[in-house]
């Protein structure tokens, strides 16, 4: 136990062969119960692991549970969070099996969920001042993007490194999430953030060290997958919207952001049309570039009053 807190580490893998053992070897004495998902890997993953448990002094602590079919890092995590609420674990930690996670940093995100109160707890490679250095350049930017999108989606303005897989978790959130309902890939950090706002979940974020060139593999192309992202975020926005402010209580935001993006669509389209009009060398009337810089311009002030309010509305949640 974890200063008398039952703990369970959720391991997601994937093709995971040369990484499993090292992330297996490495956890603390006091995890209480240690779930390792496959998600249907093409290689040796599940027989490395089986090999491991079976010769571990305390192999009672492990489940393996093998994925029938791939469906992705978020199913994996989901299931691994299901077995942890039905076992009536306090916390669940999520260490991936890539052992880009490093054990030195679990009681540093394990501290918000047992000693401060927190619901959830994720930990952040973009606080550390040498992250640019760090972390590769292309998935720092697509991470920085992904962030910032979050942000507006989740309604966690103090969040960011949305992408980072590190997270504590307590028993009341992981009883309160619909799980199968979760997000099955690389958007489930993302749409984990909204729905924990919608239940006004308190988040807090904790710098750890990036890790990277471990022997890891990784499939995952932020910047190719940002538009993809952008859309899943644009709907998980809508949805935190309908379920936060029109269900479960009104707030006047939803106005704000309503004509914030009537006014800033058509202005922007507007003003982009005039711009290539001018370029192809056709006169453009004052009054009609007037009209769509007051348009783009009403527009960005209805949008960043309804940010505003949906910060100060979500303040008490950091």
């Amino acid at each position: 136990m974890y200063k008398n807190q039952t703990l369970a580490i959720v391991v997601p893998c994937y093709n995971e062969e040369s990484q499993i053992v090292k992330v297996l070897s490495t956890l603390p004495e006091y995890v209480d119960r240690v779930y390792i998902i496959d998600d249907k890997s093409l290689d040796k993953t599940v027989e490395v692991t089986q090999n491991w448990i079976s010769t571990s002094a305390t192999p009672e602590k492990y489940l393996l549970i093998e994925h029938e079919i791939n469906s992705g890092v978020g199913a994996a995590i989901a299931s691994g969070y299901k077995q942890a609420a039905a076992e009536e674990v306090d916390v669940a930690v999520v260490m991936a099996g890539d052992a880009q996670m490093a054990p030195e940093d679990l009681p540093d995100i394990l501290a918000p969920v047992v000693d401060e109160g927190y619901d959830y707890s994720k930990g952040n490679r973009l606080f550390t001042g040498d992250a640019w250095n760090m972390i590769p350049r292309v998935r720092y930017i697509g991470n920085s993007i992904l962030s910032l999108l979050t942000k507006i989606a989740s309604g966690y303005w103090h969040i960011a490194d949305s992408q980072s897989g590190y997270t504590a978790i307590n028993k009341k959130a992981l009883k309160t999430i619909q799980w199968d309902e979760m997000y099955k890939r690389y958007g489930q950090p993302n749409d984990l953030l909204v729905k924990l706002n919608i239940y006004n979940f308190k988040v807090k974020d904790v710098p750890v060290a990036p890790v990277y060139n471990v022997g890891e593999q990784s499939g995952v192309k932020p910047i190719r997958m940002i538009p993809r992202l952008a859309l899943l975020l644009l709907r998980l926005f809508v949805y935190r919207m309908k379920e936060k402010y029109i269900i479960r209580d009104f707030h006047p935001l939803l106005f704000f952001y309503l004509f914030g993006f009537i006014l800033f669509i058509p202005g922007a389209i507007l003003g982009l049309d005039l711009v290539i009009t001018r370029m192809l060398g056709y006169a453009v009337a004052d009054t009609s570039a007037l009209f769509a810089a007051f348009l783009s311009i009403m527009g960005v002030q209805f949008l960043l009053f309804a940010m505003w309010f949906d910060m100060e509305s979500n303040k008490n949640l950091k």
